[in-house]
């Protein structure tokens, strides 16, 4: 996520909000999780995975909703 944006943004952004450093550890670890589902490395029922699923997709749509409300 956010791989067409400067890092140092990001960074900058995850130093000074705490809401978004949350947000963007969380998305990262359910990110790994599914992966590792879909790969068979976790196992977890489909239902769990699409709630892992949602979940990461809310945290990713609020990511963005504060990157770009923030000045660049």
């Amino acid at each position: 996520m956010f791989e067409g944006q400067p890092q140092a943004e990001i960074e900058a952004l995850i130093k000074a909000d705490p809401e978004f450093k949350q947000l963007y550890q969380r998305h990262r670890e359910l990110d790994k999780k599914v992966a590792d589902a879909e790969l068979g490395v976790l196992p977890i029922d489909d239902n769990l995975l699409g709630l892992m699923k949602r979940e990461k997709l809310h945290a990713k749509q609020r990511l963005l909703r504060i990157y770009d409300a923030k000045p660049h």
